[in-house]
């Protein structure tokens, strides 16, 4: 049985870091990135840990196995893993109802990610209800970048309630960020 929590344990950031080996873009095949989508950025134990420090992560567990989750960040975290800085750099470029995103107070998903066994059983909605309620009572919507050719994490943001916000192209993909309004923090 699958059950939600928060990120506590070295062993839990040590799942986080297995199943996301497992469904990296530079591991998988085209056929399955086109199917059932990917995550680009590899964080070793130190990011999470200091991820963690910052807002825990919440997970999927299952026989204290991590078989989802979504990694918290703030604008706090920005300088935790350098491969995303760019999106924190796009945050200070975007705006959302003519604000920069950086006036607000966004909870920025660092990744999500379901494995494999759990895809198309709910558990995404889950984990990212789970994720609104740890987080909305501080923070005013959650935001993130989907790679434009993940078309299967795309579609499923956007089924959540994400919208694209900006695009932008780095050296690896072109990008949506994508906004989920959390607190009517502006007009959707």
């Amino acid at each position: 049985m699958v059950h939600l929590c928060l990120s506590q344990s070295t062993a839990d950031l040590e799942g986080i870091l297995s199943l996301q080996r497992e469904n990296l873009s530079s591991t998988l095949s085209q056929e399955e990135k086109d199917e059932q989508g990917f995550v680009t950025i590899q964080h070793n134990l130190e990011q999470l840990q200091a991820m963690h420090a910052i807002a825990p992560h919440v997970l999927a567990k299952e026989n204290d196995q991590v078989v989802g989750y979504v990694l918290a960040m703030t604008l706090a975290s920005r300088e935790v893993v350098p491969l995303m800085v760019p999106l924190f750099e796009n945050f200070d470029q975007s705006e959302i109802e003519g604000k920069k995103v950086t006036s607000y107070q966004p909870m920025v998903v660092g990744q999500v990610c379901v494995g494999k066994s759990h895809r198309g059983t709910g558990l995404l909605d889950k984990l990212y209800t789970a994720y609104r309620e740890q987080y909305a009572s501080t923070h005013d919507f959650a935001i993130t970048s989907v790679a434009l050719s993940n078309y299967r994490s795309l579609a499923a943001h956007q089924r959540i309630g994400f919208k694209i916000i900006h695009t932008f192209q780095d050296s690896l993909h072109p990008w949506a960020i994508v906004c989920w309004d959390w607190n009517s923090s502006f007009t959707k």
